[in-house]
């Protein structure tokens, strides 16, 4: 089973690369967010025509989130929403969260928000909205469950996960609250996929367009996968996959993905 999350910075510009995606890599699940619009303007008929069902979480020019599902990989088995909201979650309520089942196979997909600058309103709402998150996975699920996070957490946990610590220092993604968040959740016990693999700093998965930060990877790492300890037993990889940052018109994102064995 292959799970893959992209922020794709808006379905509608940048559907070519989500189509190629899924007939190239061929996820079983692929974890979508920043749709930029609403449920009713996904291209659900162009997923089905590719094999792929959706459950969609949309808004109109902001945020959304999806989880695409194979079809034909899924049998007689169904995918069933468990919830499109956030328990507790500050106002403006936003389309930031969705979490979905398979058999015992939990999958949240996050949009946690960017927190524009330390100390500012979108901050405290950053800060509030994911105090919600770890009361829900608290309250929802157990250390036993099959539990798979994934997202655009808009943090970097570590300093080998930012290019340039020193530049980024005191700045939103990688501020001590920011980090002791992200803590807290692994606390859980969630555990961070790629880290599992690769303790080494210079991965990304997120690179500014400007100042040619990509080909000069400097970049951040903030799109994660979490998972339980239960998972960690039949994980075979996680990896971050540039090759989709490369295109012309990109997200500013690039997927990253994990493999469990059967």
């Amino acid at each position: 089973m292959i799970v893959a999350s992209w922020n794709v910075n808006s379905i509608t510009a940048r559907l070519p690369h989500v189509i190629g995606f899924l007939e190239t890599v061929s996820p079983d699940f692929l974890c979508l967010q920043e749709l930029k619009c609403v449920e009713e303007k996904f291209p659900l008929a162009i997923m089905n025509q590719l094999g792929y069902g959706a459950l969609v979480s949309g808004e109109k020019t902001y945020n959304g989130v999806a989880v695409l599902y194979k079809k034909k990989w899924l049998g007689d088995r169904s995918v069933e929403l468990v919830s499109r909201s956030l328990p507790g979650c500050p106002e403006p309520i936003q389309a930031r969260l969705i979490e979905v089942r398979l058999e015992d196979y939990h999958l949240l997909n996050l949009y946690v928000p960017n927190g524009s600058e330390v100390g500012s309103a979108k901050y405290q709402y950053k800060m509030l909205w994911f105090e919600a998150l770890l009361k829900y996975i608290n309250d929802s699920h157990r250390p036993t469950d099959k539990l798979i996070v994934v997202g655009d957490f808009n943090i970097a946990p570590e300093d080998l996960d930012v290019h340039d610590p020193a530049l980024w220092e005191g700045q939103v993604l990688v501020s001590p609250a920011e980090r002791e968040l992200f803590k807290r959740l692994c606390d859980f016990p969630l555990l961070d996929s790629f880290r599992l693999f690769e303790k080494e700093g210079g991965f990304y998965s997120w690179w500014d367009y400007r100042m040619m930060a990509f080909p000069r990877n400097n970049g951040l790492r903030i799109d994660h996968i979490l998972i339980t300890r239960p998972l960690q037993e039949v994980l075979k990889r996680s990896w971050i996959d540039k090759e989709w940052r490369k295109l012309e018109k990109t997200s500013d994102h690039t997927p990253v993905l994990i493999e469990l064995a059967d």
